[in-house]
């Protein structure tokens, strides 16, 4: 197979419902690292899945060469499951300890093969992946979502695989461990195909493939190549268009010229004809040759309109849609100076544990401030947010807020009615507004046509986010506090950059959690806090160098 570690050939899938997937989709995966990117619902998981075999094409084949490794989006683990047993480790690490015990059974020898070092190589790569702390005889469900996620990635990489498929890898990483997975996949030497929205990580692959329209297209480098290689791509394509455009109007121009040189000759014909007095056979004679004349320049210049129609049209498929967010939020402005929430020994307890330590957490919000809250999964991030908001009390402290709207978007989108449409949702929000002005709103946050009266509840997770920054920003009262709980997860990459729109044009103050490096930079955040260990600290702005 040479360097080819994964072949597709002809690959055809369609679901039960016969709704079409891929078609004759050919392509080859050489060895290195591969990021696949597209929008979400495109088939990115699906092919995955194929490749490994846990999909059988309806046409088609898919070769690999070696040992696969495959890392789904969501791992079907029980949670009595130990860690050892997640990492199929449980019985080669039971024989060799046997064996220390004086044991000496055949079947121990059996079970270990050539494995002697395999406790060495667990406990190695559980360190790599920042999981050393972990007891092999931990159970599952003590653990969590970005534990798991690891744990899983461990377990693949002990298997010492030639080809590795991973779907979405740094989701439900804390950025410490999204630090130690790209430090991993760096240094991996196989053939890795990877699924992600992670642009930081996407930066680390040696190509980018992009599956667009069934089609896989292939750019050298990394994300940021490809982003720029894209653009260019657009720009030449926007120019195409213009081009073309200008080539319809002079055609048709022309043309339209051309029939009226030929209906004033004809005119003058028959007047000169009449005039001279010739007979009617001959002047027939001349009125067809004339006709027919001015149908060939008629057919002449409709096939000249048609190419050009024709090459607009090539042209404007080759432009990709991207359709982003602009939109004018100046409702939400705060003054410089205001103080909108300020938080003193804010303590928490769940039973009889409490979340902020010591004498409790501090924050002061003044201003438009842009606020990235960062820290490890379960040190309380959320939780502080609900504070912020007034969604939960505090058990010790002072909270003090400002006159004015504060919106929480939690990470299940859950403010929306489902059962009502866009629309009607967006007039709940802000009833004062004309229909036509709301209709023009919408419109900006890309919900157009048809798609403003469909229910929220059918809606992709990308547009139910795009619905809810509407029903949000362009609220009576507008807010100037807004507080976001991991908003890119689950996104695709249009639907980040629609994100990133919409907040740069936000003019109030915001608290964002998340451990997207990349977006918290593009939304211009200022001010970075990390709550670790029950401490709420003001911390540097990281170095992205």
């Amino acid at each position: 197979m040479s360097d080819a570690f994964i072949v597709c050939s002809n690959l055809s899938f369609s679901w039960p419902d016969d709704t079409p997937v891929f078609s004759e989709l050919s392509f080859t995966v050489p060895g290195g690292r591969t990021g696949l990117v597209a929008p979400n619902g495109a088939g990115k998981s699906t092919l995955l899945r194929l490749i490994a075999g846990e999909l059988r094409p309806s046409g088609g084949s898919v070769a690999v060469d070696g040992v696969l490794g495959y890392l789904p989006q969501t791992l079907p683990l029980a949670g009595d499951l130990t860690v050892a047993e997640v990492l199929g480790v449980a019985e080669r690490i039971a024989a060799l300890q046997a064996i220390e015990a004086g044991d000496a059974s055949e079947e121990h020898f059996a079970t270990i093969g050539d494995d002697w070092d395999i406790e060495e190589r667990t406990r190695a790569e559980l360190d790599r992946l920042g999981l050393g702390e972990l007891s092999l005889d931990r159970r599952l469900h003590t653990l969590s979502g970005g534990q798991v996620v690891s744990l899983g990635l461990a377990a693949q990489l002990l298997r010492r695989p030639d080809v590795l498929l991973l779907d979405e890898p740094t989701n439900n990483l804390d950025l410490e461990a999204r630090h130690k997975l790209y430090d991993v996949l760096s240094e991996w030497n196989g053939c890795l195909l990877l699924v992600s929205h992670d642009r930081e990580l996407l930066d680390r692959m040696d190509r980018i493939a992009e599956l667009d329209r069934g089609e896989i297209r292939w750019y050298g480098g990394t994300f940021t190549a490809y982003t720029e290689a894209v653009q260019a791509a657009r720009e030449v394509a926007e120019s195409n268009i213009r081009n073309a455009e200008q080539e319809v109007k002079r055609e048709k121009r022309e043309m339209q010229q051309a029939r009226e040189r030929a209906d004033r000759r004809a005119s003058n014909a028959s007047r000169n004809l009449k005039n001279a007095g010739l007979p009617k056979i001959f002047a027939g004679t001349m009125k067809r040759g004339a006709q027919e004349a001015a149908g060939k320049a008629r057919e002449t210049h409709s096939a000249r309109v048609g190419q050009a129609q024709a090459r607009l049209d090539e042209a404007g498929r080759a432009l990709r849609e991207e359709d982003r967010i602009v939109v004018d939020l100046p409702d939400t402005t705060v003054p410089a100076g205001r103080t909108v929430f300020t938080g003193q020994g804010m303590r928490v307890r769940f039973d009889d544990r409490e979340l902020f330590a010591g004498d409790g957490a501090d924050l002061v919000i003044r201003g438009p401030e842009r606020i990235a809250l960062t820290g490890p999964n379960g040190a309380g991030k959320s939780t502080l947010l609900r504070l912020v908001d007034g969604d939960l009390e505090p058990a010790a402290g002072e909270i003090r807020r400002a006159d004015g709207r504060i919106a929480y978007l939690s990470q299940r989108l859950d403010l929306l009615d489902l059962d009502r449409t866009v629309a009607e949702n967006f007039a709940a929000y802000a009833p004062g507004l004309p229909d036509a002005q709301r209709m023009n709103l919408l419109a900006r946050f890309l919900f157009r046509g048809a798609r403003v009266h469909l229910p929220v509840g059918v809606l992709s997770g990308g547009e139910r986010l795009r619905a809810t920054l509407a029903c949000v920003l362009c609220a009576e009262p507008a807010p100037q506090l807004l507080l976001l709980d991991e908003p890119t997860n689950n996104l695709d990459l249009v639907s980040v950059a629609q994100l990133e729109s919409a907040l740069t044009a936000y003019q109030g103050a915001f608290v964002v959690v998340s451990h997207d490096e990349r977006f918290l930079a593009e939304i211009g955040v200022q001010r970075w806090l990390r709550l670790a260990d029950g401490q709420l600290r003001e911390i540097a702005a990281p170095d992205r160098g």
